[in-house]
């Protein structure tokens, strides 16, 4: 998700910058989008690119400006009338003033959508502090709520990341929505020893009823403040971070916002943890996902910097964690390469139905692509490639994996505000929902168009990947 940056080298330095030099393109640089008729026209020729079912949203490209332009954090969810909802991450670019959460329904199973309202954070920058990230939470009365991270006008380690946690709700589908309140976070020992400096948390798929008595559980990330562990490069990617749990308490009481109670588990020494390549003080683990096994454990994938996703297991709801290990075809198979960037897994029989067949995304190569390395996350997240998963009882990694096959990718164009060179990747914010019996991935193409495409389901209907010859 973040894109490279320079390191700081004192307080108040702002520190995003975005990928592909998108604010300051060289004259030669064959990504970078002119004028808006350019981008027009890019988008003519990309959209279908990736091969979607559904197109959820399409940017609306004016000579008089554009402030959604970037998209991302993509999350689809069931609403409580049966509908599909969305919220979402937009801005005009990534890290821009402009960020905010924007929310979108469809009535007829994805085909045609609402135009998106901006439900938090600024239009326009200038009209006030950014908002970022959303997750959505359904209660069993019906009442949704949006939380998001909610920046003040100071950073800590990353300026588009540092904020408080703050919430909304909707008792009308969406229409209206509450006023913003605060919901209590607890600290971190890698939190800013200044207890006015918001943390730096990240939850980027959505929170699922995996708990204790179906609570809403979810992992997070939790990047270390640089005034506790400094970069040790020059590269965001060594920038230390870890993956947490939390768990809503009172979802289903229908509290307001600021009322809704979080427990937190894998805090501080428990916190999941692997080494940056040569710096093992160091931990690069980010973005969890997870999914129910047919034993009742959870599974959680993380992506790293150590060339393949890593993977835990929990036995008791998501409060203590196993060591993660690198994620391997099956046992000891071969690893799956991928670099730093999203590698979600899902259940395809249903997001807690712990069906026991999985599929997993990832880029097939440990960021070393097309002359690129593992530090050049704006170039090598790509192509993306789908791997079937499934349960294997008794073994030590309880999911195996099949071949990974080519599921999409695109021809070298970006995509983007006008006047940057835009986005090449296709890193994987995405959800998934199954309804029907219909499994579909929901994702967002060069964070830029937001689009959905369904899973072949003839791809899990065999036996599963087989064991090694003895």
């Amino acid at each position: 998700m973040l894109l490279r940056f320079a390191q700081r080298s004192r307080p108040g330095l702002v520190l995003a910058t975005l990928a592909l030099a998108a604010l300051h393109a060289p004259a030669a640089d064959t990504n970078f989008i002119a004028s808006a008729a350019e981008l027009q026209r890019r988008i003519q020729s990309e959209l279908h690119v990736t091969r979607p079912d559904y197109v959820v949203f399409v940017p609306a490209v004016t000579d008089a400006g554009v402030t959604d332009t970037g998209n991302e954090h993509f999350l689809v969810f069931d609403g409580p009338d049966g509908s599909l909802m969305a919220v979402w991450t937009q801005s005009s670019a990534e890290a821009q003033p402009d960020q905010h959460i924007a929310f979108a329904r469809s009535t007829d199973e994805g085909r045609t959508w609402s135009p998106p309202r901006i439900i938090a954070g600024p239009r326009q920058p200038g009209q006030g502090p950014m908002a970022s990230w959303g997750y959505p939470l359904v209660s069993r009365a019906g009442r949704l709520y949006v939380l998001y991270s909610q920046h003040i006008g100071k950073h800590d380690s990353f300026f588009h990341h540092t904020g408080w946690l703050h919430g909304i709700c909707s008792d009308d589908l969406g229409r209206t929505w509450s006023a913003p309140e605060n919901i209590p976070v607890a600290r971190s020992r890698r939190d800013n020893p200044d207890t006015n400096m918001p943390p730096n948390m990240l939850v980027w798929q959505k929170p699922l009823r995996l708990g204790r008595d179906g609570r809403y559980l979810a992992g997070f990330t939790r990047w270390t403040s640089f005034a506790v562990t400094p970069n040790p490069t020059r590269w965001w990617i060594s920038a230390d971070a870890r993956v947490e749990f939390m768990r809503f308490e009172n979802v289903d009481d229908n509290p307001s916002p600021g009322g809704l109670k979080i427990r937190w588990f894998a805090a501080n020494d428990q916190a999941l943890a692997v080494a940056f390549p040569g710096h093992p003080e160091v931990s690069a683990c980010q973005e969890p996902s997870l999914v129910k096994l047919p034993d009742g454990r959870l599974f959680c994938v993380m992506r790293t910097a150590a060339g393949s996703p890593f993977w835990s297991v929990s036995a008791d709801a998501g409060e203590t964690w196993s060591a993660p290990r690198p994620l391997r075809r099956r046992d000891g198979g071969p690893v799956l390469p991928h670099p730093l960037s999203p590698c979600p897994i899902y259940d395809v029989g249903g997001n807690t139905a712990g069906s026991g067949r999985y599929v997993l995304f990832i880029h097939n190569h440990d960021g070393h692509y097309q002359g690129y390395g593992p530090t050049d996350t704006g170039f090598h997240r790509r192509p993306v490639y789908l791997v079937p998963g499934r349960y294997r009882a008794g073994a030590e990694q309880p999911v195996w994996f099949e071949e990974p096959r080519l599921f999409m990718d695109h021809h070298g164009v970006s995509l983007g505000k006008p006047g940057t060179s835009g986005r090449l990747d296709l890193a994987l914010y995405a959800s998934f929902t199954v309804r029907h019996g219909q499994p579909v991935l929901w994702y967002p193409d060069r964070k830029f168009f937001l689009l959905g495409r369904k899973m072949p389901l003839d791809l899990f209907n065999g036996a599963g990947p087989a064991a090694p010859p003895e």
